[in-house]
């Protein structure tokens, strides 16, 4: 059996700013998002909650579909995030325990 692969959308606090995403450790990465390890985009604009994410079974699959979300309209990430986290909560407390 392969590695998991996850796409996923993050935002800051102020749920102003969305951020797209591929990785194959999402716990690590949302930790890495959180404690603004990386420089980028995501650490400059505080994106530090998790609040969309899809499984899929390989890099491949994950790539694509973070391709398909990234270039959809910021309407349509709302769809999405409000699809599988109406409230959106921050999603990593379940990730990071």
């Amino acid at each position: 059996m392969g590695k998991t692969f996850f796409a996923y959308i993050m935002t800051n606090p102020r749920k102003t700013v969305l951020y797209t995403g591929v990785t194959n450790n999402l716990p690590r990465r949302v930790y890495e998002h959180k404690e603004r390890l990386v420089p980028g985009f995501a650490s400059k604009y505080n994106v530090t909650d998790l609040v969309y994410y899809e499984v899929a079974e390989t890099a491949e699959t994950g790539i694509a579909r973070e391709k398909q979300l990234k270039a959809g309209s910021r309407r349509r990430k709302i769809e999405f995030i409000k699809s599988m986290n109406p409230s959106w909560r921050d999603l990593s407390a379940e990730l990071l325990g």
